[in-house]
């Protein structure tokens, strides 16, 4: 059974039409037993604050019409991301180490209140089991991310001192995840990601990209005042993502017998096909003469172009 605005296309399912926000919920889930969550608004275009007030709606929403309904089980997917990027991560990072990430008004401030959420409904509502499964970096058809566009930049940043090792999730593989644990084959908070990882001189190898070294100082300040700009749609604080490691280890569901379908340099490959034609600097998508510009640029990955700045300096005359 599926839940939606909009009644889909996919066959064999019993479409229930409504706004998964609504309190109603409750009533529409009274034969449910579990209940698996991919209702949320991942776009890195929407606006922040009515993403924010979105997201966090819905999954209130799911939880509290869930423990009302006496469902079972609830599933979530947040990211990994929760865990944080730095420089001096555990690699890979425990499942059940902390959640360092800082908050901020990008997706990971969304993942963040969506597991506050979660702790609170665990405490509110004990008869309801949640699990949270945290994927890595994101990779399939449809999936357009901070880090997947990291991968359309004609350069790849990286800051002096640091290298990050790519590990990635692809979406075949959090799907075989999700099953698992909508079967109780997993439980808690889950992280979900291919085996292993890629160092960077493995990444340059296989995309045929370079990288692009620039002081953490000059990367971080620049990208975040192109954010406040308007000109970037993710703050500074996502470049982390791909300039420090937060690799995972995937034990429980390891443990539980699950294996990923995908390798790290399978989901690389995909990402790269994937993202044929596409151009983005720091998050951006550009086209056209903006590309051009940008590729000419040594330091494009992170202080953009001179078109995007032309066109920031337009929008406050304006």
């Amino acid at each position: 059974m599926a839940i939606d605005e909009h009644r889909g296309d996919v066959a064999d399912v019993t479409w229930r039409v409504l706004d998964i926000r609504d309190p109603l919920l409750a009533n529409r889930i009274s034969d449910v037993d579990v209940l698996v969550h991919l209702g949320s608004d991942m776009s890195l275009d929407s606006d922040p604050a009515e993403r924010r007030r979105y997201n966090v709606r819905a999954a209130q929403t799911v939880l509290t019409a869930c423990a009302a309904a006496r469902v079972r089980r609830v599933v979530l997917v947040t990211s990994a991301m929760v865990y944080g990027a730095a420089a001096d991560n555990e690699v890979p990072l425990p499942e059940d180490g902390p959640v360092a990430a800082e908050p901020d008004t990008g997706l990971v401030g969304d993942f963040l209140e969506i597991e506050s959420l979660v702790r609170r409904s665990s405490r509110s509502h004990p008869g309801l089991e949640v699990t949270v499964l945290r994927p890595a970096a994101l990779v399939g058809q449809g999936v357009d991310t901070v880090i997947t566009r990291h991968f359309e930049a004609p350069r790849l940043l990286t800051v002096k001192g640091s290298l990050p090792r790519w590990q990635f999730c692809h979406a075949d593989d959090l799907v075989s995840a999700l099953e698992a644990a909508a079967l109780g084959h997993v439980s808690g908070v889950v992280a979900v990601g291919s085996d292993g990882w890629l160092e960077t001189d493995q990444v340059e190898e296989i995309s045929g990209l370079r990288r692009l070294e620039l002081p953490a100082g000059l990367t971080f300040g620049t990208a975040q005042r192109l954010h406040r700009l308007g000109i970037t749609p993710a703050p500074a604080t996502d470049l982390h993502y791909v300039v420090y490691p937060w690799v995972v280890d995937a034990a429980a569901l390891r443990e539980a017998g699950w294996k990923p379908a995908w390798t790290n340099e399978a989901a690389l490959q995909e990402l790269l096909e994937l993202r044929e034609g596409r151009h983005a600097v720091v998050g951006r998508r550009l086209s056209g003469k903006d590309a051009t510009i940008t590729a000419a640029g040594a330091t494009v990955a992170v202080i953009g172009t001179a078109a995007i700045v032309r066109a920031a300096r337009r929008k406050r005359r304006v």
